[in-house]
Formats: structure tokens, C-alpha cells, sequence
């Protein structure tokens, strides 16, 4: 029967994404690399086995919206406060002027190859979505190539995990502006003030509560009820991101009593079902088949782009900072990789109607070869 589709859509998903990732793994990749090509094979890309049509598409979408939320919760729970103090500065510079740069130079690289109209609002405000998804940095990979490379805790990496952390909060802010304008009505000024005001209330409130439970089994519910109903309230009725809401939840928890125990609760589910469905229900909306010589032509622009911005943008932060040349290349090379990050924000995106399907398969190929190339080139770029 149609209707029971989706139970056999899920199986095929969950093994699917299990074995590609897998694989990933063995050759040095992150497992997000192989969930995100099991999507793409499954998808009218390839196979054209699952579609997102229908009931069953519908279950997917939604399960795969829970799956985002969670991710960006478990982001927030993960933030490390002591990396950004060791390397405040070097960090927040290094940031800043890497969130800048590949912003400008996404909406460069589409403005002026589709020929904007800058009169036309929609047009711009999917010029300025391309530079915000050039500005997101997956640090994971990173992270996992200075530790093979005993490397991790030296000032180059600790300063690559500070700007990283701060490279997050600035994208999911400019996220946050950017799909606010989406909307005429929305005054991003006011927006951004209502969510200060809510923040505060739930910092005096909500958290001293939660941290009354510390390692009871509520306080995990309990922080998951705060992270769906932030989400909600975000996109309900400040006219923004849910993950924005999501991330904020966790990130307002990390340095809370119960963050190690709700961390560990939240990651069973997120790790074994709904973030794969999350990363194939991406993989599923691209359509390779159906770009032109146009858009494999943006494509390599694109994917150019976002190597250059990423290296000469932070690079250029960390030399201001003090460090060496070859040591802020290393700091450039280590933030390229785009991975899960921009796979968020490329959904929001395309969830708002600033992502089109032509744009979404240039997008994912950036992913997926910044991804891949990273811990190599981190590697070759850090050999004595």
C-alpha cells in the first residue's frame, strides 16, 4: 500500500546513509559526506527511488525539519566558551573579517553572473542568501585532523575552534536578518530586540529551573520542550528561523549543570534517526540532471569562491592578529570546509524561496568538495 511507503523509505535511508557513511569514515571523510551522496542517489539525481512528494515525502520534510532542530540544539549544547577565551581576539577578528569577505564574494559571484536586477528585492535578497551560505564553517572535520595531527590544542588550533564557534553565532545572526527581510512586514530591528527581551526571560527563568534537575531524567525532556517551543516561538512569531531559536537553546545551555547529561540524551535520536534523514532528505532535492552548461559553469565559480574567500578572509584576520603567514594560511585552510553548517542553511534557504532548485545543486557540490578537501589540504599545509 502508497500509504505505508514511508516506513520502507526510512529503512532504505537509514541503511543507506549507514553504509555510504561509513565508507566516509575509512577513507578519512565525515560520515555527513556519504549521508549527503546516499540522498543524492536516491534521489531523481540518480535512482529516483524516494521522492518527497506525496504523504511519504511529506512525513520525510518533516521529520528531516526535526532533524535540523536538533542538530543546531545539539551545536548550541556543544560550544566550547573556554575556546573563545583563550583566543578572544585572534578568534573574533579572524571570524569577523572570514564571515565578511565570502559574503561579499557570494553575492559578487551571483550578482553579477545572473545579472541581477538590484531593483528587483527578491532578486537581492538571493544574491545576499549566497554569500550568507558561503560564510557557514564546519569546523568538525577540522577538529578531527589537528587531533590525528597532535595538533588540536596548539594556538593554531585553538584559535580555528574559537573562530569557528563565532563564525557560527555571526552566520545564524545574519541568517536570522536575512530571512526576516523575506518578509516586508518584518522589522529584523524589532525582531532583533523581542528576541533579546525573550533570551533574558528564559536565561532567569528557564535555565536556573532546569539546572534544578541537573542529571534527572526531566531535565532532558525538559530542555528539548525549551528547544522545540524557542523554534517555534522564533518562527511563529518573530518572523525567523526556527534553527535560530534551536541554536540559541542550546547555546544558552551549554555552560548549565545539565548540559552533559541532556548532550547525551539529545544525540541518541539526532545520530540515529533523524539526522540521516535530515542530510538524504538534502540530498534528495538535488537534481544534477537538470543543469545546464550555465550552471556547472556557476558552479565551479562558486566552488572557487568559497575557497578563496574562506582562506584570504580568515587568513587575512589572523595575520592582524600577530601570527605568522604560514600560520594564518593554516587558520584560512582549516575554516573552508562547509559540511553540515551550510547544508542548514542551504535548506532554510531553499524553505523561504531563496534557493531555488538551480541554486540548491551548485550549493551541495560546494559542500561536498570544500568538505573533501579540507583535511588533505590541512594536512599538506601543516607537514614540517
Amino acid at each position: 500500500m502508497e500509504s505505508y511507503n514511508f516506513i520502507l523509505f526510512l529503512a532504505v535511508i537509514l541503511l543507506s546513509t549507514k553504509l555510504l557513511g561509513n565508507i566516509s569514515k575509512k577513507i578519512h571523510l565525515p560520515a555527513v559526506v556519504g549521508a549527503l551522496i546516499a540522498g543524492v542517489i536516491l534521489g531523481p539525481s540518480v535512482l529516483n527511488f524516494i521522492s518527497l512528494e506525496g504523504d511519504a515525502g511529506t512525513f520525510l520534510e518533516y521529520t528531516a525539519e526535526i532533524g535540523v532542530i536538533l542538530l543546531m540544539f545539539n551545536a548550541g549544547l556543544g560550544t566550547e566558551m573556554e575556546e573563545l577565551k583563550e583566543n578572544m581576539l585572534a578568534s573574533a577578528v579572524t571570524a569577523l573579517i572570514g564571515v565578511l569577505v565570502p559574503l561579499i564574494g557570494g553575492f559578487l559571484s551571483y550578482a553579477l553572473y545572473f545579472k541581477t536586477d538590484f531593483s528587483n528585492y527578491n532578486e537581492l535578497l538571493k544574491a545576499f542568501f549566497v554569500g550568507v551560505v558561503l560564510t557557514a564553517t564546519s569546523v568538525s572535520i577540522t577538529v578531527e585532523t589537528l587531533r590525528e595531527m597532535g595538533k588540536l590544542k596548539g594556538r593554531v588550533g585553538t584559535t580555528i575552534l574559537g573562530a569557528a564557534v563565532i563564525d557560527d553565532i555571526l552566520g545564524v545572526i545574519i541568517l536570522t536578518v536575512i530571512t526576516s527581510f523575506k518578509d516586508p512586514s518584518v522589522n529584523a530591528y524589532s525582531v532583533g530586540i523581542k528576541i533579546i527581551l525573550y533570551f533574558v526571560f528564559a536565561i532567569s527563568k528557564c535555565i536556573p529551573y532546569l539546572e534544578k534537575h541537573d542529571h534527572h531524567r526531566r531535565s532532558a525532556i525538559y530542555s528539548l520542550v525549551f528547544a522545540f517551543t524557542l523554534s517555534y516561538i522564533s518562527e511563529t512569531f518573530f518572523g525567523v528561523a526556527d534553527i535560530t531559536g534551536a541554536y540559541f537553546a542550546g547555546l544558552m545551555l551549554c555552560r548549565s549543570k545539565v548540559e552533559p547529561y541532556v548532550e547525551r540524551r539529545i544525540e541518541i535520536p539526532s545520530y540515529m534517526f533523524f539526522s540521516p534523514v535530515f542530510f538524504a532528505a538534502v540530498g534528495l532535492k538535488v537534481q544534477l540532471g537538470g543543469m545546464n552548461t550555465s550552471t556547472w559553469i556557476f558552479s565551479i565559480l562558486l566552488l572557487i569562491v568559497a575557497f578563496l574567500t574562506k582562506v584570504i578572509g580568515c587568513a587575512l584576520g589572523a595575520r592582524c592578529c600577530g601570527f605568522q603567514n604560514k600560520e594564518a594560511l593554516q587558520i584560512g585552510i582549516g575554516m573552508i570546509s562547509r559540511g553540515e553548517v551550510a547544508l542548514i542553511v542551504a535548506q532554510k534557504g531553499h524553505q523561504v524561496g531563496l534557493l531555488d532548485h538551480t541554486l540548491f545543486a551548485p550549493i551541495i557540490l560546494v559542500v561536498i568538495v570544500t568538505t573533501i578537501l579540507t583535511p588533505v589540504l590541512l594536512k599538506v599545509s601543516m607537514q614540517d
